[in-house]
């Protein structure tokens, strides 16, 4: 078995540079299912992610993809099951791939809900909001902006010890 990267997923589907799609291309080919190729999640996520913003593949593009690799014999595509979900969720919706994948991985191992402070994530079924209480932080508490933990503060008339 070899393990790929993304960038030879990404050269191998969007064939943009013509040596390294050709490279891709023959190592693809060359896999058996005596000779595997594994995928791991985070190159599967960070691929959806390239396709996306780099390229401009659309949703549908995308999910194609990922259930054609997760059908390929000769690929082992780790957590593909979550993978197939989390693709035909986001070709339908408007969810991020990784938070489907985070969501997905947390139904796999029986989590009763993902808590996110990700209002948009919050919104998928099994995902619950967490609210921060808005309780300002007094003044003299905040990291000094300029990176200087140390820098001098201030002072007020209560910080002075009594004479």
């Amino acid at each position: 078995m070899i393990a790929l990267d993304t960038n030879v997923l990404v050269r191998y589907l969007v064939r943009d540079d013509v040596e390294q799609a050709e490279a891709a291309r023959s190592l693809l080919e060359s896999l058996t299912v005596n000779r595997l190729g594994y995928v791991c999640r985070e190159v599967t996520v960070e691929t959806v992610w390239v396709l996306e913003r780099a390229y401009g593949y659309s949703r549908d593009q995308i999910a194609t993809i990922l259930e054609e690799l997760v059908a390929t014999e000769e690929l082992i595509i780790e957590a593909a099951d979550d993978v197939g979900r989390a693709a035909s969720s986001y070709r339908a919706g408007d969810a991020g791939f990784s938070d489907l994948m985070i969501l997905a991985a947390a139904e796999r191992v029986g989590a009763h809900s993902l808590y996110t402070f990700d209002q948009k994530a919050a919104r998928l079924e099994g995902a619950t909001l967490v609210i921060a209480k808005a309780d300002p932080i007094p003044s003299e508490e905040l990291p000094d902006p300029k990176g200087k933990p140390d820098a001098p503060r201030p002072s007020s008339e209560e910080d002075e010890p009594p004479a």
